[in-house]
């Protein structure tokens, strides 16, 4: 039998291990958002885009890398405009999951990224030739059923759900087509739109409608603070995506909407009712089918066992 090479073992263990990390702090994201109830979306993402971008600079002071010049960077227009895309893609996905996490919907947040994994693993078998496992498959299955029930018992499609989950798929898969690295591809989606932010935030304090300008200066704070704050996972996301495949990475995925619903139900005092149980059960059971298999010391395992 073919063995895998230990250097792509190794790999897509670090590879699991930055995704399962960026997933855990997105689970933690509610927690910061609940100090800012009621928060102006627009203006918010207008100032997370705009301090992105000297966040991302003192990121690569501190990891002691050198940025690339613009001659580097225009080299590679694909890889510009792709980057270019997956920003746009992200506002959408980001927009969608800050509103809900301010305005009393968690449980619909948790809902969006429990329904992201199923749209990865599709784009991942449709364009990445993606082979999913027996757990996989079954993990699969199960999710759609959770979701399916959810659905036929509330007569309503989620479309706040599906605009996160869907968007968020979308943008994990432009990332595997940019060939920037990882810390340069964050930065120049970052960069490409902090004019437009910045032409934003100039234009709500010159006409005296900046909610985060004219309010407290800890709002003010907490409104600068969300470019650090989702740019971590971002970041440990973007070197997860070149380390494993993204139909496993679409799987773990459950980690953080696992997280959402916890919070939402346990902190937030949100409605827990038997559907969404039934829904949430289904769900968790195909995702510990999938962890028990790509355990990686199982997986080391295997390879050892292999030679």
């Amino acid at each position: 039998m073919q063995s895998t090479p230990i250097g792509q073992v190794h790999s897509s263990v670090q590879g699991n291990s930055l995704a399962a990390l960026s997933f855990l702090l997105w689970g933690l994201m509610p927690l910061y958002y609940q100090f800012i109830p009621g928060a102006v979306i627009n203006e918010m993402l207008a100032f997370r885009i705009l301090f992105s971008v000297p966040f991302m600079a003192l990121v690569f002071v501190l990891l002691r890398r050198k940025m690339p010049t613009l001659k580097q960077v225009l080299s590679d227009k694909r890889s510009l405009a792709l980057c270019g895309l997956a920003t746009l893609i992200m506002c959408v996905s980001w927009y969608s999951f800050t509103w809900a996490i301010t305005h009393g919907q968690v449980l619909a947040a948790s809902l969006g990224f429990f329904i992201n994994p199923l749209f990865a693993i599709g784009l991942g078998v449709l364009f990445l030739k993606d082979r999913l496992t027996p757990a996989q498959k079954a993990a699969v299955m199960l999710g759609v059923a959770g979701i399916g029930y959810m659905v036929y018992s509330y007569g309503e499609l989620p479309w706040l759900a599906l605009s996160m989950g869907g968007f968020f798929a979308l943008y994990g898969l432009c990332k595997k087509f940019i060939r920037f690295d990882s810390l340069t591809s964050v930065t120049l989606e970052a960069m490409l739109l902090m004019p437009f932010a910045a032409l934003y935030i100039i234009w709500l304090w010159s006409s005296d409608q900046s909610v985060a300008i004219n309010g407290e200066l800890s709002q003010l704070l907490l409104y600068m603070g969300t470019a650090p704050v989702t740019l971590l996972p971002l970041i440990f996301f973007a070197l997860a995506i070149s380390r494993t495949s993204l139909s496993m990475i679409g799987l773990m995925q459950y980690i953080e909407p696992s997280m959402h619903f916890l919070l939402a139900v346990l902190l937030f005092n949100e409605h827990f009712d038997q559907v969404k149980a039934i829904s949430f059960a289904l769900i968790w059971t195909g995702l510990l089918l999938c962890s028990l298999e790509a355990l990686p010391s199982l997986r080391v395992f295997t390879h050892r066992r292999h030679n």
